[in-house]
């Protein structure tokens, strides 16, 4: 068990409880659907657990953890032991290290000894959740962005005022200090609600709280600034804050989000908590198909490797995990063409981009442009995504995987 873990099961998501979006025109979509094509048990499982979240894939995280210890448990072929392993040199060839987002102290130093080199790191943030039951639902309305797909968010509405009030009582809060000895090295996608609304007073309204696209329809109009919530489990139990990643006190979160309209009465079944995350210095190590280059049959998977995301996470252990069974019949490891979703994020893995290395989520930026520059930026995504799925497709059928 690490600290950010609370249950016994495998696949255990610790912070939010959505894989992202599902829709074939948007990259985290698209990997999707190349994992679907090579039998990914993680998207199979997200899938049997689904709860609504209008175009993304969110999950009740405890059945979906759940349905993936079992199945692995149920699996004749795979023997689970349930260990602490704090040494490379205890491994047996090939293997697959797949350690992240915590790492053990153990651990990291026998990578590092491995890779010559220190791990990098960051600080990754949690959304509090709270209990249906305690939701004021007078006062809040469901809707999804746009009335894109089924209407499944719980909308907080602010006017000017409330805003205000909320703002500047967040930014004032008492903060939850981290170790003395690290810098404060944030990862923008999950940044802390209050170090966001630091930036500006205006900056976390056209972020997490922007109303665009949202109708009260009590009202016709349009709020100043709206909430999000994201149902967390299928019975409908309880709501996570969308974006609400924080690292206030725990009395602190109770007293400023329950400034929010619909949870003044809120009763928060978990507080958002902040954790550090390891991942390797890849570029430096790992070749495109996740492998150690000075070590042959040693790979690394999931968010230890810089990739960002549930989904990326479960590419990257789809990729690893072929690749080492691929060494242990005496087959050469795969590398995915850079055109398709998960041949480019193992290249940015591999590859890196810039003079920095920092985790990455699949997006638009890692896929080849084609000469294609001048194009408007919708015409050119979706030529991209076109071309990745025909990618895709001609490799796994040339090379004799999945389905």
């Amino acid at each position: 068990m690490t600290p950010a873990h609370e249950r016994g099961d495998l696949a255990e998501l610790v912070c939010s409880n959505s894989l992202g979006s599902s829709s074939s025109d948007h990259p985290s979509g698209r990997l999707k659907d190349e994992l679907r094509k090579i039998d990914s048990l993680i998207i199979a499982c997200a899938e049997g657990t689904s709860v609504p979240a209008g175009r993304s894939l969110a999950v009740d995280r405890h059945l979906f953890s759940r349905k993936v210890a079992s199945m692995i448990e149920a699996n004749r072929s795979i023997r689970l032991v349930r260990r602490e392993i704090d040494d490379i040199g205890e491994l047996e060839m090939p293997a697959v290290i797949a350690t992240g987002p915590l790492t053990s102290d153990a651990m990291l130093r026998s990578l590092i000894r491995l890779c010559g080199s220190d791990a990098l790191y960051m600080y990754d943030a949690v959304a509090p959740i709270v209990s249906s039951d305690s939701i004021d639902f007078s006062k809040v309305f469901y809707a999804s962005r746009y009335g894109k797909g089924t209407p499944d968010y719980i909308n907080c509405p602010m006017d000017e005022r409330q805003y205000g009030i909320f703002y500047e009582a967040l930014v004032s809060a008492q903060r939850a200090p981290l170790s003395k000895s690290d810098d404060m090295k944030l990862y923008e996608a999950c940044m802390p609600i209050e170090e966001m609304a630091d930036r500006g007073r205006d900056t976390i309204r056209f972020g997490p709280l922007k109303p665009v696209g949202l109708r009260d329809p009590r009202t016709g109009e349009v709020p100043y600034a709206v909430v999000q919530l994201r149902r967390e489990d299928l019975p409908g139990t309880s709501y996570n804050l969308v974006g609400f990643q924080t690292r206030l006190k725990w009395p602190e979160q109770k007293r400023v989000f329950s400034l929010i309209p619909g949870l003044e009465n809120a009763e928060f079944i978990r507080y958002g908590v902040v954790h550090r995350n390891i991942y390797l210095d890849s570029p430096r190590i790992l070749d495109k198909s996740l492998m150690f280059r000075n070590m042959p049959g040693l790979f690394a998977a999931g968010q230890i490797t810089g990739s960002e995301g549930y989904t990326e996470s479960a590419a990257t252990g789809a990729l690893a995990g072929m690749n080492a069974s691929r060494m242990a019949m005496g087959l050469e490891p795969l590398t995915l063409p850079e055109g398709t979703m998960i041949g480019a994020l193992a290249a940015y893995i591999a590859n890196g981009k810039g003079d920095s290395f920092d985790p990455m989520g699949i997006c638009f930026g890692l896929l080849p442009e084609g000469g294609r520059t001048g194009l408007p930026k919708k015409e050119r995504r979706s030529l991209q995504i076109k071309e990745a799925k025909l990618t895709f497709e001609t490799y796994i059928e040339k090379a004799g995987i999945g389905r």
